[in-house]
């Protein structure tokens, strides 16, 4: 009876064994729970499956490598019948293509409001929107991936030629926001290891036009970025060794501007190795702009001069040439030898309006000493100008700064959202593992048990129901304290918000406060101000006096002042200083600093 007994329990616990082992290979096996990323919100699908005609995608793979036979073709297709025919999807296609082959051939973009229909298409058909419902779910599926990710990028590259339509028109705004909605299509459809060959060709292009916005907004942290995104598509992709040169060329220039000198002369030095053809206008900018840079941090005067001349006479057009005079006139003036300063920077105030305000500032100080009041004044109504349009540079590239601060964000919340799903796959499999572990152990200790267990069932069974109960209490517990860690991690991450934003704030709001304390003439002004300027600039000071030890208070408050653009006469007052007082400061402040700017030391 009891062999009987013993063989039913045996078997009841091999089916326990046997469903618990196939319940293990189901969550091995199962889908991680799909983790929610911030996309660009777009409409969902409002077509069904189509596709573009053989000659469309024909032009298309042409125009990557030969835009301007693809033009041509494209041209010829645009007067044939079969142009007449395209249906909705394919004459939308049609209008990007013609956009990127007017751009790639160096043509305006005629087609604007084409373009722009054709982006509000493409948006309506990617189904990326949060939140959608699922018969928008099953119309997705049932187009196909591959439709979807055809989609997505035709969607991705219509942002973008927008964009390019945008920065020909002056608008910067627009423009950076195509830009960064094509970054956004791409990485939000695209697996990293999928962006390759065309794909990385237009990361990499999109990347280099933010590179070239950002840089002419002086926003030298962000183009940087930018421009080491681009040179690893770049590398991806396997471009021309131009291009990555020219890549690494804008970076240096980046840190040039930032007076970073080893990482500038590492990326001008890469540019110059990679270079293949010296007989091209991107070669010569990037030898006039190292020379520039070796004169004013290595004192290689002569040679910098040699190399930029030699530049200038083998440039291959007018503009190119007075981009070398302005670079040459520019060190004449850092030397002091004003005669030849004036002669190339006259060339480029005649040649060129737009260059010639950059060289304005230098003729004008020229002009000054020279006792020259009529070019004194011209110059001077060119610095106008030039100031009231940084008024309006300054605060778009605020705007500018802050639409990439939030696509920034986006992309550390994507990472974090797909570490997330990583960690719990991880941790499926993690279970599995301790599942197959404890139900052989339990097979192993059942079926050597189990003879002896059966007198003593109640006993096991109240004994099982215990360690149960407490092992659901533990789990409880353990749940409990993950979410108290949770709760206090949030608390940190928003006071370090706060605290973020406070200083962003703080500083925003130091122009005005410094102004206002300034005109207010109240007592102790001067440490007010200072006081201002730490509050939002917190470790500075420290930096600045670490970095020049031998900085009296009165140059060290000089430093600062100069910052926030104080003028020699108003410095002067705060300091209860003459003004000559103050211009002798203020060489000293110079001799000890190497000219060097507080900008340098704002951040740790």
């Amino acid at each position: 009876m009891l062999d009987f007994e013993y063989f039913c329990r045996v078997k009841w616990c091999l089916h326990i064994v046997s469903f618990l082992i196939e319940l293990a290979m189901l969550v091995a096996c199962s889908k991680p729970t799909k983790v929610e990323v911030p996309e660009p919100v777009v409409a969902e699908p409002c077509r069904s499956v189509e596709g573009p005609t053989l000659v469309l995608s024909q032009i298309d793979t042409l125009m990557w490598h030969q835009p301007d036979s693809a033009l041509a073709v494209m041209m010829e297709f645009a007067g044939s019948p079969e142009a007449d025919s395209l249906n909705e999807f394919e004459g939308h296609y049609c209008q990007v293509l013609v956009a990127e082959l007017l751009y790639k051939n160096d043509y305006g973009q005629s087609n604007r409001k084409d373009l722009l229909k054709a982006v509000h298409y493409f948006d309506s058909i990617v189904n990326v929107a949060d939140g959608r419902n699922a018969d928008a779910r099953g119309k997705a599926d049932a187009r196909g991936a591959s439709v979807q990710r055809r989609d997505a990028f035709l969607a991705a590259r219509a942002h973008y030629i927008n964009g390019v339509g945008y920065y020909e028109r002056d608008s910067l705004i627009e423009a950076c926001g195509e830009y960064l909605n094509a970054l956004r299509m791409m990485e939000g459809h695209f697996e990293e290891k999928a962006l390759v060959g065309h794909k990385a060709r237009f990361m990499a292009l999109t990347y280099n036009r933010l590179v070239e916005l950002f840089s002419a907004q002086y926003m030298q942290e962000s183009a940087i970025y930018c421009g080491k995104q681009s040179l690893a598509y770049d590398k991806k992709a396997q471009s021309s060794s131009e291009k990555i040169a020219n890549t690494y060329y804008f970076i240096g220039k980046q840190y040039d501007k930032l007076q970073l000198v080893d990482s500038a002369s590492y990326y001008y030095d890469m540019a110059l190795e990679l270079m293949p053809d010296r007989n091209n206008m991107i070669y010569r900018d990037i030898v006039s702009s190292r020379a520039l840079f070796k004169f004013l941090y290595y004192d290689d005067t002569i040679a910098a001069l040699d190399s930029l001349k030699s530049m200038a006479e083998q440039a291959s057009n007018e503009a190119e040439r007075i981009n070398r005079c302005m670079t040459i006139g520019y060190i004449y003036y850092l030397m002091g030898q004003y005669d030849s300063a004036k002669a190339f920077g006259s060339i480029v105030v005649e040649k060129d309006s737009v260059r010639g305000k950059h060289v304005a500032n230098y003729l004008h100080t020229i002009a000054k000493e020279e006792g020259d009041t009529v070019r004194a004044n011209q110059y001077a109504l060119i610095l106008a100008e030039v100031g009231a349009t940084a008024a309006n540079n300054q605060a778009r590239a605020s705007q500018l700064n802050d639409m990439f601060q939030q696509h920034l964000q986006w992309e550390q919340e994507k990472a974090e959202a797909e570490r997330r799903q990583t960690e719990q796959l991880a941790a499926r499999r993690h279970l599995v593992r301790g599942v197959v572990t404890v139900v052989v152990v339990l097979l192993v200790l059942g079926l050597g048990l189990w003879w002896w267990m059966a007198k003593r069932r109640k006993e096991h069974e109240a004994e099982t129901q215990t360690l149960n109960e407490e092992k659901q209490q533990l789990q409880t517990q353990v749940n409990d304290a993950l979410q108290q860690l949770q709760t206090v991690d949030d608390a940190l991450q928003q006071l370090q918000t706060q605290a973020d934003d406070a200083l962003q704030q703080a500083r925003a709001m130091l122009p005005q406060r410094v102004a206002d304390l300034y005109r207010a003439k109240v007592p102790n002004r001067l440490e007010r101000i200072m006081d201002e300027f730490e509050a939002a600039y917190p470790g500075a000071m420290e930096r600045v006096a670490a970095a020049y030890p031998n900085l009296t208070k009165t140059e060290t408050q000089l430093f600062v002042l100069s910052f926030l653009q104080f003028r020699a006469k108003e410095e002067a007052d705060l300091l209860g200083l003459s003004q000559n007082t103050v211009l002798q400061y203020r060489s000293n402040l110079r001799k000890k600093t190497g000219n060097a700017s507080i900008s340098a030391f704002l951040e740790a």
